[in-house]
């Protein structure tokens, strides 16, 4: 596809506001496709097609490619694409405000996959949008920034470890697929780009007893990560240094380490302890 002619065409200027980068490089895309392991009766969802680039490559392999454009600069464009292919569906929504368990039963079998090059700019809560709708979800392969794909795909004890790793790691199994050239847009981003595939989970990968309390004591941990786990919690809980060194204790959990040593069980059996102080 010709990104600068449709471009042209149709007198498309990639929107700074809106995070638009149109990709001009084809190649990351056979990677995505592979990592969705897309069948025929396949039903996609699309976060944000821009210029329909990755939409025809979804629409020759699944059976269904629901794409969901926020800028209405951008339809001309798509729907000219659409109107080629009988099983691509256009809508004109922000995705943030589209209730998905809706689409899943208006446009699919109730089930179906994300594959999509992510905005930037909205990347977080797009993900934790997705992880929140993992019923009807079972695979998300999204592009995103670097940074961003490094933090999901973290492990304890690194430096990117953080509360977007805890969060969407309990629900999905997250994998690295590849790393995309800043050349491989027009306009070129400051930053690099990666594709990660999420495999979502029903059910949590440890049993947390109350996600609210969970949620609480992990944020309240990462809130102030050079300081202990001790120091954080009981400076963002408000609750006593002796309650919280008794919970660490009895969670099994060393009280000078940091959060970001600390794995999904073990957070998991601390916020079991904090709830009783709550």
């Amino acid at each position: 596809m010709n990104v600068k002619a449709i471009m042209r065409e149709f007198g498309i200027r990639p929107s700074k506001r809106l995070g638009q980068h149109f990709l001009i490089d084809e190649s990351p895309l056979y990677s995505m496709l592979e990592a969705a392991e897309l069948k025929e009766d396949d039903g996609v969802l699309e976060i944000g097609p821009g210029l329909g680039v990755l939409t025809l490559k979804l629409a020759s392999r699944a059976g269904k490619v629901v794409a969901v454009e926020k800028d209405p600069a951008l339809l001309p464009a798509l729907e000219k694409l659409a109107a080629r292919h009988k099983n691509i569906c256009l809508i004109n929504e922000d995705v943030l405000k589209l209730n998905l368990e809706q689409i899943a039963k208006e446009y699919f079998d109730g089930k179906f996959k994300v594959v999509a090059n992510l905005p930037y700019y909205i990347t977080s809560p797009i993900i934790m949008k997705i992880v929140e709708n993992r019923h009807f979800i079972e695979m998300a392969v999204i592009m995103v920034q670097k940074e961003v794909a490094e933090r999901l795909s973290a492990s304890p004890g690194t430096r990117d470890f953080g509360i977007l790793s805890v969060a969407v790691q309990l629900y999905a199994e997250v994998d690295l697929v590849c790393r995309v050239s800043k050349s491989a847009f027009l306009p070129p981003p400051k930053v690099e780009s990666a594709v990660v595939r999420l495999k979502l989970r029903e059910n949590p990968a440890v049993d947390v007893e109350d996600e609210k309390v969970f949620f609480r004591v992990v944020e309240a941990a990462f809130g102030e990560r050079r300081k202990t786990v001790k120091n954080s919690l009981a400076s963002r809980l408000s609750l006593p240094s002796d309650g919280i060194r008794e919970a660490l204790k009895k969670a099994g959990i060393d009280e000078n380490r940091r959060a970001e040593t600390l794995r999904i069980e073990e957070f998991a059996a601390l916020s079991r302890e904090i709830a009783k102080m709550l």
